[in-house]
């Protein structure tokens, strides 16, 4: 089942039983039964994340934009990487959904490393650690050759320490970047969702790009919610998710 947003309405009463890892016992006392739970919609992320209900998402794992006009060696572009509008009204949306005592991990552009942490903390997250991964190889070279990926780890409320606790260093795996401008390996994301998260959560990747969060929580075992803007990459992440 296919959804874009503006049929985002007609899930609102419907049950999320078609996936395959939810627990029925939680179900029954747990708003995520409303949401269109396994589905990559096609949409604004502050649009469609406004139908959620409050606190009805796990764990959080998205890759914005970074806000530096990227280009790639073949030429594409991402939608909203020239202006930081959207930073804040999409992480407090973002905030909201999200179950309190629970993480969200977003990587970020650390030349607006500023605009980032503001729009984190007005939405009300509180910044609990920092991870990178070292690059064999640069991705972009002008002041400095830029050899590493990071994110933050943000914290709604106080969640409990987890079973696995991660390394602030973590290992890189290339993709490049077939399906994707800025792809991210689903090996990247895989240790976040299995520390973050547990086998029956519902996963949100606000940004979800070609898929990848998406991907990564369907191999591990939780149900996932990706929202993409570009309607290429929409189809490229159902593909992926079939």
């Amino acid at each position: 089942m296919n959804a874009d947003i503006n049929t985002l309405e007609n899930y609102q009463s419907d049950k999320c039983w078609h996936g395959l890892f939810q627990r029925p016992e939680e179900l029954k006392q747990d708003s995520t039964n409303s949401l269109p739970c396994n589905e990559i919609l096609h949409g604004d992320c502050i649009s469609v994340m406004k139908g959620f209900p409050n606190s009805s998402v796990n764990l959080i794992v998205t890759d914005p934009p970074y806000l530096v006009n990227y280009q790639d060696r073949m030429g594409r572009s991402i939608q909203n990487d020239v202006n930081s509008d959207w930073i804040k009204p999409a992480f407090k949306q973002a905030w909201r959904v999200l179950k309190d005592n629970s993480f969200c991990v977003s990587f970020y552009g650390d030349t607006h490393i500023d605009v980032f942490m503001s729009a984190w903390k007005e939405a009300g997250f509180r910044p609990v650690g920092h991870i990178v991964w070292p690059k064999t190889y640069a991705s972009s070279s002008y002041y400095l050759a830029r050899h590493h990926e990071q994110a933050f780890l943000l914290a709604k409320g106080y969640p409990q320490k987890p079973q696995t606790v991660l390394p602030d260093i973590q290992e890189w795996a290339y993709t490049g970047n077939k399906l994707h401008p800025t792809q991210k390996s689903v090996d990247v994301i895989k240790p976040l969702i299995n520390s973050f998260s547990n086998v029956g959560d519902l996963v949100l990747d606000p940004f979800s790009g070609s898929g990848t969060t998406a991907l990564a929580a369907k191999q591990t075992g939780r149900n996932y919610i990706g929202i993409e803007l570009e309607d290429n990459f929409v189809e490229i992440s159902r593909n992926r998710l079939i």
